[in-house]
């Protein structure tokens, strides 16, 4: 992932999050064993955003035409600190039209770019070159997650038909996001009812979650991703209209993430690297 100004970094929040820019990074993690996670906050000396390009110090993503193209040279953090270095390309399948506002004014906006994507994964370590199936999207917004929301969820559903998105927001006006969105190979989005929003096992760090499901069926965990106080990344199984499917789902409690003690903990996994220089 990439951020101009690093919606999770506690540098970010501590600088009063007057410059995005200078706090941006490339945000890079595996999973399964030897799994790692790097999120380093940079500089602004360490941007170039250009039509086509972004680079971050040492890494970049690029769009090529008709695949985006990541370069990855970062250092994770701890627990496991080493050298994460190597490419990823996502082909997508479609791009998409489709710009969702999360909320009436429109300051925070979704944007599904390739809810359909073949991805390569070729790093430089033992085990981590593969390829399959990937997506692509992106966020944008003007104020602090935590002053809109104090929770929601997010699903991607890959279905014989395409893929169908959930995402679910309880803002804190008192209003509630509720979007189905399915999309179709050619990049073709239509609105669909969902099924209900149910629950299912919290994670280690006692956060719950909820995603949708046809109702008598229960979602469950199939493969954890990242587990944090406020945050869960996990592969979840659920049953949409008939169909079982798996898919990447992300909860995360706001009411958490903007609780003071949590910026400490989060600099220890966020580390700041604040000069960087070029070069050319």
């Amino acid at each position: 992932m990439g951020f101009i100004g690093s919606v999770f970094s506690p540098w970010f929040h501590w600088s009063g999050r007057g410059n995005p820019a200078d706090n941006c990074c490339i945000n890079v993690a595996t999973y399964g064993p030897g799994g790692r996670f790097a999120m380093t906050d940079r500089g602004e000396g360490a941007l170039r955003a250009e039509p086509d390009t972004l680079t971050v110090g040492p890494s970049s993503m690029r769009w090529t035409g008709d695949a985006l193209e990541i370069n990855i040279d970062e250092i994770s953090s701890l627990p496991l600190i080493s050298r994460m270095r190597g490419r990823i390309t996502v082909h997508p399948e479609a791009v998409t039209e489709v710009e969702l506002p999360l909320t009436r004014d429109g300051a925070h906006v979704w944007r599904p770019f390739a809810p359909s994507s073949r991805i390569e994964v070729a790093l430089e370590a033992p085990g981590w070159q593969w390829s399959g199936h990937g997506y692509f999207d992106a966020n944008f917004g003007t104020r602090p997650l935590e002053h809109d929301f104090s929770y929601w969820t997010w699903g991607r559903y890959p279905t014989s038909a395409g893929a169908t998105c959930f995402y679910d927001a309880d803002r804190r006006d008192g209003t509630a996001l509720d979007a189905a969105i399915a999309f179709a190979p050619d990049g073709t989005a239509r609105m669909v009812d969902a099924p209900p929003r149910t629950a299912f096992k919290r994670t280690l760090w006692a956060l719950r979650r909820e995603t949708r499901a046809d109702p008598g069926t229960t979602p469950r965990q199939i493969k954890p991703m990242l587990d944090a106080p406020f945050y869960s990344r996990s592969v979840v199984q659920t049953q949409i209209g008939g169909e079982s499917v798996q898919g990447v789902h992300e909860a995360l409690d706001l009411d958490r993430y903007k609780q003071p003690l949590l910026k400490p903990m989060l600099a220890v996994r966020v580390p700041r690297r604040r000069r960087w220089r070029f070069s050319d």
